[in-house]
């Protein structure tokens, strides 16, 4: 890790590669520090270099213009950018009890940093004069950067008179930590918990595979027997195929009672309190709630048009959805009785035993075929046959664990365009789920006027990083995906080339900074070709005989495509329900957070409740991520990536006319236009909601 941390603070941003140079631009480094004293010192080194630089914008004496202020605000704060985007990344990657207290203690001070920076009356008197100057006569990307610079500020307090300016740095730094506590609270819930069996009887109904995996984790624990761990690779398939109905009762339980014990990882006063910050924070700034404040950054603009779209969504959906429910519900009463009550532990183990009656379908039987190896393989491919780019690992380029592999992205030109960082499996320093990030994001080298096109040759180019949980590998067998682990990695490649591919002047506009519910559909549209055959007769074959994918199992996957869609659709609107619901409260949070839950969403829930259970406090999306009332994005983001594969379906989805389109009007331009503008462009025309009811099967 430290020779990582190293390159990725100190190396020059040559766009050939990087290169790393520990004795530059950073004069207290010591090579001996630990990985958490180094990013301390590169952190706090950042902030001091930060207020010199824009110490130095306020005292220009010279009148403000976009180029001495807005662009030279743009370039400040390098080595603290770099900083804590390593630090941050890495509490989510590879975090430890040393990085962990390091975060608790900067979080306060950055967090008062950038209050001093958002709330320097000098600096923004010079922004407010530029924008009420320039913004008319600037055109493109330079005014979307004005008018995000200035936005920013007024949005974060700057036009606010002095008491309440004092109010909000209050707020920023409150907020910091308790969001902060929430992510921290959670992991170490997930982590402290583990199913110990040492009775193999306990263990009916598993597949061998994951009986393997459960004893290989035993192994690694020091245990005898068999372990089942709360995170994903463990825990899904467990639900799915454990016979045993107290286990997964067990199980279940566990999961979905994470922070809310009566110990130190609680985090339902830490809910109440995120909630309740933002609130007020909005309301600082003249918003009824904090949804309004939010939303006027995102393409929904307001309130009403979520729920109306969140209805919309109902109406299609939920009367499907309950069907879904009941289709399940009468196989677990055909198998167990009529007595027999559906409970959400039992969810996922009887509607895979109907899958396997309807379909013949079972989704271990595709796991010989997705060998995490030849997925890679397959969805780099993916890329190179759309966009013409290569992969090549680099093993010199360093990483933060053993895991990681580093790849160097190449143009078909042979320009460099990025490096990709692919981080597969669960470990107890890495949070649950997947995502992509970036270690660096793609600028200009310097400052272009509109008429200049950029280009890899004269842009910095970005360290993308992918990371995910799937199942490892084992002493007798390689890591074996299911369909749904290739969908994730489908899904985070596809941001990964949003920023990968991104060529824009100001770092602002850069790659994923687009609104929240434009974000997605990169992502999500890249899932679309797992369930196409073309895609999957390009790699996936038996990791022991090298047959290809048979063509009956596509057709299984395909003709069960449709199943417990509108199931899913509404658990995904519940929980759209639940952050709307939080969000456009015009009072305190209630002290009974699972009451407040349960009327959230009672209006999507088709299982019944249990009361134990409480998703707000590991709602991380919401509380400690960066979509508080803005979950509803997934949604929207389905119905644009349904509209957009709709296109490439019609065309072909491997036509490298239309991916040139779609690299061009969307995957290269960042932030730099509106989001609709960008999907007419590539479109022509607005995307509606027919595309996504067929691809569900409703239409």
């Amino acid at each position: 890790m430290q020779d990582f941390i190293t390159t990725q603070l100190y190396s020059d941003q040559k766009w050939e590669h990087f290169l790393a140079h520990t004795d530059a631009g950073f004069e207290k480094y010591n090579g001996e520090a630990t990985c958490a004293e180094r990013l301390r010192q590169a952190v706090l080194q950042g902030m001091d270099e930060e207020v010199k630089e824009i110490d130095q914008i306020v005292a220009n004496p010279e009148a403000p213009t976009f180029a001495n202020t807005i662009m030279a605000l743009s370039d400040c704060g390098e080595t603290l950018s770099r900083a804590t985007s390593v630090l941050y990344n890495l509490l989510s990657a590879e975090t430890n009890d040393d990085l962990d207290a390091l975060a608790t203690e900067l979080s306060p001070k950055l967090s008062e940093h950038e209050s001093n920076i958002m709330l320097n009356e000098g600096l923004f008197a010079k922004i407010k004069a530029v924008y009420e100057k320039e913004y008319d006569s600037l055109t493109g990307e330079d005014k979307m950067l004005l008018e995000k610079v200035y936005t920013n500020f007024e949005r974060s307090g700057a036009n606010l008179p002095a008491d309440k300016k004092q109010r909000f740095r209050e707020i920023t730094s409150k907020l910091s930590d308790a969001t902060l506590k929430f992510s921290q609270n959670l992991l170490k819930e997930t982590n402290n918990f583990f199913l110990h069996l040492t009775e193999e009887e306990a263990l009916e109904g598993l597949p061998e595979m994951h009986r393997q995996a459960a004893a290989h984790e035993a192994k690694n624990r020091g245990l005898e027997g068999w372990v089942f761990t709360l995170h994903a690779p463990s825990y899904g398939p467990f639900m799915m195929y454990s016979a045993k109905r107290a286990y997964r009762e067990k199980m279940y339980r566990a999961y979905n009672e994470r922070c809310t014990h009566d110990n130190e990882q609680n985090n339902f006063s830490v809910v109440r309190e995120i909630v309740d910050l933002r609130q007020e924070l909005a309301r600082i700034l003249g918003y009824k709630h904090y949804a309004e404040y939010a939303l006027k950054r995102r393409m929904a603009q307001v309130t009403a048009n979520v729920y109306n779209f969140l209805d919309e969504v109902l109406d299609h959906y939920l009367e499907f959805g309950k069907a879904d429910v009941a289709q399940v519900e009468a196989k677990a009463k055909q198998m167990e009785g009529d007595d027999f009550r559906l409970m959400p532990w039992d969810f996922s183990y009887y509607s895979q035993k109907l899958k396997q009656e309807l379909y013949d379908y079972d989704p271990d039987m595709l796991r010989p075929y997705f060998e995490l190896e030849q997925v890679k393989k397959g969805v780099l491919g993916l890329a190179t046959k759309l966009y013409g780019i290569t992969f090549s690992l680099d093993k010199s380029i360093p990483v933060y664990h053993k895991d990681v592999s580093a790849y160097r992205v190449l143009e078909a030109d042979g320009t460099f365009l990025g490096t990709l960082l692919l981080d597969f499996f669960p470990r107890a320093g890495k949070k649950g789920g997947a995502g992509m990030t970036d270690y660096r994001g793609e600028r200009a080298k310097e400052y272009v006027d509109n008429q200049t096109q950029v280009t890899p040759l004269n842009s910095y180019r970005p360290v993308i990083s992918v990371t995910t949980n799937f199942t490892k590998p084992t002493a007798d067998r390689p890591a074996l995906l299911t369909l749904g682990e290739v969908e994730t990695f489908l899904h985070e490649f596809g941001h990964s080339l949003h920023g990968l591919f991104a060529m824009t002047r100001h770092g602002a506009l850069s790659g994923t900074s687009v609104y929240w519910d434009f974000v997605e559909l990169p992502s999500q549209f890249m899932e679309n070709y797992a369930t196409e055959s073309e895609f999957l007769s390009t790699f996936a074959r038996h990791y022991q005989t090298g047959e290809p994918l048979p063509e009956s199992y596509i057709e299984r996957i395909k003709s069960s495509r449709h199943f417990l869609a509108a199931y899913g659709r509404m658990r995904q609107v519940s929980f759209c329900l639940l952050d709307m619901a939080y969000y456009t409260q015009t009072s305190e949070t209630p002290h009974d957070v699972k009451a407040f839950e349960a009327k959230a969403w009672e209006r999507a829930q088709l299982l019944p409740r249990v009361p134990e259970a409480c998703m707000s406090v590991q709602f991380g999306h919401i509380m400690s991520g960066g979509y508080a009332a803005g979950y509803y994005s997934y949604q929207w983001a389905e119905v644009l990536d349904a509209d957009a594969f709709a296109f490439f379906k019609e065309k072909g989805i491997f036509n490298s006319e239309v991916a040139a389109s779609f690299r061009e009007c969307i995957l290269s331009k960042g932030g730099t236009e509106q989001p609709m503008t960008l999907y007419k462009r590539f479109r022509g025309k607005e995307p509606d909601i027919k595309a996504l009811l067929e691809r569900d099967g409703l239409k």
